[in-house]
């Protein structure tokens, strides 16, 4: 099947991966998805020729990404990378880049964002080496740090060209960083020499001053709201806090949800919530939530890019309301699926810590306990980490273990951890799993790698809309 070919493609990539790191893995793997990938890579007949003469020793971790969907769509991340995926516009062909718009260093009198006539500039700035360092800030710092260090940035490009920049410290604003930006406007030359910072810098007012920027800290408060109600209410009290914030167009503001934001708060509630007790409340409270979203898509004007994929509808005139019906039943289906994904797991069940009389509920990432449970001092057997024979010495060994003291393989046996996060990671997570390394084992290195990188508004792609069985790889 396709994804079986996927997989294999997959497996194929990796082990010309590692083939160049000269490395010789072990493979483990959390979630099932994660177990066939691990499986096809411990067994894959060229990994096997390869280990045999490799020089380093590595562990490879899988992990699902259905696991925690939670990470995914959450507004928890300070960080300004983060935000820039996000919020910007897409790079046509690209899967990660975004475009910057370069009208502000043009005569173009224009009130158009997405204006076509001049090219874009873009984030990947690889023969820059201020501008790659910039980007490296921007993906490790805090979103307060990281646009001191824009402002720093574009200070010293001004000062290099002798450009007449007034100094101020205190808080940078958009509008700070915008007049930095255009003392290089019409001066040809110092705009080739620093292209990629002030490309790198305009990424980030148009991020600071779009409309979705000040939305974020919205979704943030209302998560949390959500998420200390789960431990009050449970799942259907929850789902009623949602009813009157689904409005229809004709009675919205820019403050208000869109149904695309409002699913990515459904995908947050399930994927927290982790498995629920079904019945007769439950599907009352989602009767009423079904019926709200199904009246709010069909008085869509227009339908955007993944209501036309939901749907199955280009345009809103095709809409009726019976097909938007079908589609939110098909939502909510795939909703409970999301409330069973840790049903399996022994010590990963739950991403909820519930609150007390001292403390708030929380969201513990998924990521972050799997990264605890390796580095764990007293170095348990790892229960819900499952380690991938590649061949009849591993059986053996792993046989053996139940009955006598032969050492299982351990994820922190190797100085080299290489996380595979299967459907996608963000930037928050990667800086995360970084930190936590830093802290529990200072002299190791990781590497963290995945299919995508993930924004909110992605993986509701990745959820509704794609089918998992016969995926589309391009052939």
């Amino acid at each position: 099947s396709e994804l079986q070919l996927e997989i294999r493609t997959l497996v194929s990539g990796l082990n010309t991966l590692f083939e160049y790191l000269g490395v010789r893995e072990e493979c483990f793997a959390v979630g099932p998805l994660s177990r066939i990938i691990a499986s096809d890579l411990a067994n894959y007949s060229q990994a096997k020729t390869r280990r045999k003469t490799a020089q380093s020793k590595a562990s490879v971790i899988f992990v699902d990404r259905t696991l925690d969907l939670t990470g995914a769509v959450g507004h928890h991340g300070d960080n300004l990378a983060e935000k820039i995926f996000s919020m910007l516009p897409k790079l046509p062909g690209h899967a990660n880049d975004v475009m910057v718009s370069m009208v502000e260093f043009t005569a173009l009198k224009t009130d158009d964002a997405d204006c076509n006539i001049i090219a874009p500039g873009c984030l990947a700035q690889s023969a820059d080496p201020a501008a790659k360092a910039l980007w490296e800030s921007l993906m490790n710092l805090k979103q307060k740090e990281a646009v001191m260090e824009v402002r720093r940035h574009l200070v010293e490009a001004a000062s290099r060209e002798n450009l007449p920049i007034k100094m101020s410290m205190g808080r940078v604003t958009p509008e700070q960083l915008t007049s930095f930006t255009q003392l290089f406007k019409k001066k040809f030359e110092a705009l080739e020499n620093h292209s990629g910072v002030l490309q790198i810098a305009l990424a980030t007012v148009q991020t600071l001053k779009h409309p979705q920027n000040a939305k974020w800290d919205n979704f943030l408060a209302f998560e949390r709201l959500l998420m200390q109600n789960l431990g009050e209410s449970a799942l259907p009290g929850v789902l009623n806090q949602l009813l009157p914030i689904i409005k229809s167009h004709n009675n919205r503001t820019d403050d208000d949800y869109t149904p695309e934001d409002l699913l990515v708060l459904l995908v947050y509630i399930y994927s927290i919530a982790g498995e629920v007790n079904t019945g007769k409340e439950l599907d009352e409270a989602e009767g009423k939530v079904k019926e709200s979203l199904v009246h709010s898509i069909s008085d869509e004007p227009e339908l955007s890019a993944l209501l036309q994929k939901i749907t199955g509808c280009e345009s809103s005139l095709d809409l009726t309301y019976q097909k938007v019906v079908v589609a939110v039943n098909k939502i909510f289906k795939t909703l409970r699926d999301i409330t069973r994904a840790r049903a399996q797991m022994k010590l990963f069940n739950s991403v909820y810590i519930p609150g007390s009389n001292t403390s708030q509920a929380s969201y513990k990432p998924l990521l972050k306990q799997v990264m605890e449970e390796i580095y764990n001092p007293d170095r348990p057997d790892p229960v819900d980490i499952e380690h991938m024979s590649s061949g009849l010495t591993d059986l053996l060994k792993t046989g053996f273990s139940m009955f006598m003291k032969v050492s299982r393989p351990h994820p922190s046996d190797h100085p080299l951890l290489i996380i595979f996060v299967v459907g996608g990671v963000t930037v928050s997570e990667v800086k995360m799993v970084k930190d936590i390394l830093s802290a529990h084992k200072p002299g190791a290195q990781i590497i963290v790698l995945s299919s995508t990188l993930l924004t909110p508004l992605s993986i509701l792609e990745l959820i509704f809309t794609t089918d998992h069985l016969q995926p589309d790889i391009g052939i």
